[in-house]
């Protein structure tokens, strides 16, 4: 494949990203990866080539484009290397014609960078926010200790921070691993397990994952309790949920699951009513702090979406406190940079339930923001976080 077929190959997959982002369509790196598995004669090199311009142009445009070539043509403008691509050859994109329409730059729409701007986000950080992430794992200490677990990986990994994070290059293939398929560790930003960390679950107590997903965060809490108490996640997703159970089978973790039903989750965990020692609400979000990850989710978020995620949080907390035992803790987290779900959902929390106050979380990294800590990507080098943890009087 010629460099110019390259470049029109990523034009072609940016038109399915873009049309999904406005479409709330499928993900990038699941549309890259359908357009590829039709296309099996492209070579290793070939894919690698494409994947890095797709996410290339992807990083580089803040509003949404107009079409995957306004996106390249962007990308063209400081590279000549690109820009001399567009040479109409066969297989490849078009020449260049005057006035044509050219993507915008930026690290998120104007509506965006405004509430980054006000949340206290300056250029370096949110320039970060597009950084490429790592890849951080967390030992799971049920059967492996940190040490013991770097010592038999293929290679070297870098111990982060006191907890049970190990960080590894990006991209690389631990899924793989015999370690892993042991269920001596998970795959787990390093943000993720200090936030989880935050709700200090301890052996013998009643925990509650409200919003467990296909439990990442589970697992950790299961592991902090040392399998030792009760342990519930729940969620109103079937499949994401059902996913757990392999997964608990494997880290030897014992976890009971419930799946809920969006807006009867109150009746249906009735029975925990004020009983739980500590709940952990992991709460949908914008996801703005996993831009690393996935960079075009900016490119989807609305201002109306923005604002439901903000409803169904205060009703998530709501939920939760209704749970926790007098002079248990309940923490609250999103993937988020915005105070509008971070310390001012928080805030609006605590002012209509005065029978809470937060607790001091002293020795988390990051910086203090409002009743809780903010993890980002420029000052703590893992992806965006927003954690709270509160105890009932």
């Amino acid at each position: 494949m010629t460099p110019s077929a390259r470049i029109q190959s990523a034009i072609e997959v940016l038109d399915g990203v873009i049309a999904a982002a406005q479409g709330n369509g499928a993900s990038a790196d699941r549309l890259l990866g359908e357009w590829l598995r039709t296309r099996r004669f492209i070579g290793s090199k070939d894919r690698r080539a494409i994947r890095e311009l797709v996410y290339g142009a992807i990083r580089f445009c803040g509003e949404i484009p107009a079409s995957g070539r306004a996106a390249m043509l962007a990308m063209a403008q400081g590279d000549a290397a690109v820009a001399g691509l567009f040479d109409g050859s066969k297989y490849g994109p078009a020449a260049i014609e005057p006035d044509e329409a050219i993507a915008e730059a930026g690290v998120a729409p104007r509506w965006l960078i405004g509430l980054l701007e006000a949340s206290g986000l300056g250029r370096a950080e949110q320039a970060a926010l597009l950084d490429r992430a790592p890849l951080d794992v967390r030992v799971n200490r049920l059967k492996v200790t940190r040490g013991a677990l770097a010592a038999q990986l293929p290679i070297a990994a870098e111990p982060i921070g006191t907890g049970q994070a190990l960080r590894l290059a990006a991209g690389t293939p631990v899924e793989t691993w015999p370690t892993f398929a042991d269920g001596l560790f998970e795959v787990q930003d390093a943000g993720s397990q200090l936030a989880c960390a935050a709700l200090a679950a301890c052996p013998g107590e009643a925990v509650i994952d409200l919003c467990a997903g296909a439990g990442g965060k589970t697992l950790a809490l299961a592991a902090a309790m040392d399998n030792r108490g009760t342990l519930l996640a729940c969620d109103v997703d079937r499949g994401r949920l059902s996913k757990l159970g392999p997964r608990a089978h494997r880290a030897g973790a014992i976890v009971e699951t419930r799946l809920l039903d969006g807006g009867r989750e109150a009746e249906q965990l009735a029975d925990w009513a004020a009983r739980a020692d500590a709940v952990l609400i992991d709460a949908p979000c914008s996801g703005t702090g996993t831009w690393r990850r996935n960079p075009e989710a900016r490119w989807r978020l609305t201002p109306d979406a923005l604002a439901r995620y903000c409803t169904v949080q205060q009703r998530l907390l709501g939920l939760g406190a209704a749970l926790v035992r007098s002079g248990g803790r309940m923490t609250y987290v999103v993937c988020s940079l915005l105070d509008a779900e971070g310390a001012q959902a928080i805030a609006a929390f605590l002012l209509a339930n005065p029978g809470w106050a937060p607790m001091t979380l002293d020795d988390s990294p990051g910086e203090a923001r409002g009743a809780g800590v903010r993890l980002d990507p420029a000052r703590t080098g893992t992806d965006g976080f927003f954690f709270a943890t509160l105890q009932r009087l």
